[in-house]
């Protein structure tokens, strides 16, 4: 666990301690695991994740990224995915055109374009950057089909998520100052009034 001292977290009087690093790790892990088990994902899914850590230590997105929280919150998420086989996506911020790293094979076996691009803090973003860094075998493609994802600090994910999106209320609903939004997908429901389904419509 990194030092909570080295981890730059702007003063507030309302918000002492939800920006500690047990409760950032804490959040992150318990909401991953939410989607996971609302979302029903099996072995081999993907799992896209947008992040500002300028927003988990609240600052204004783009203006403070922490190298510190994005790889505490990358070990975090990766834990929980990886425990249960499933692929991480992370999200570039738009200086990268919000590009995604993943794993090569990942890439490779969904046919995803790969782009010749290295993230880093101030060009990718503190997340995208650990990712790179923790990944076994880390590429960069533009265009990905998520099955599900989170979006930390209001970074836009959905360009990143398969039709149809199910957007999923979490608890807890934010890491550090960030408010979290997460969806995870469902397939087409095609057909009118005689067809039948394979999932609850209700």
């Amino acid at each position: 666990m990194e030092n909570e001292a080295n981890v730059e977290i702007k003063n507030s009087d309302e918000v002492p301690n939800s920006t500690s690093i047990e409760n950032i790790t804490q959040n992150a892990e318990k909401i991953v695991q939410s989607v996971i088990e609302a979302g029903h994902l099996k072995k081999g899914d993907l799992f896209v994740v947008g992040c500002s850590s300028s927003e988990v230590s609240n600052f204004r997105l783009g203006t403070h990224s922490n190298e510190e929280i994005g790889k505490m919150l990358f070990n975090s998420i990766y834990k929980v995915l990886k425990k249960n086989g499933i692929y991480i996506a992370a999200q570039c911020c738009e200086h990268l055109n919000r590009a995604l790293v993943v794993e090569e094979e990942l890439a490779r076996s969904r046919n995803y374009q790969i782009v010749c691009a290295v993230p880093w803090l101030k060009g990718g973003g503190s997340f995208a950057t650990a990712a790179y860094n923790g990944l076994k075998n880390p590429v960069l493609v533009e265009h990905i089909s998520a099955e599900a994802g989170i979006d930390i600090g209001g970074v836009l994910i959905g360009m990143h998520l398969k039709d149809v999106a199910v957007p999923f209320r979490t608890e807890p609903n934010t890491i550090g100052q960030a408010s979290v939004i997460a969806a995870y997908t469902r397939p087409k429901l095609i057909g009118g009034e005689r067809a039948r389904y394979t999932v609850d419509t209700k």
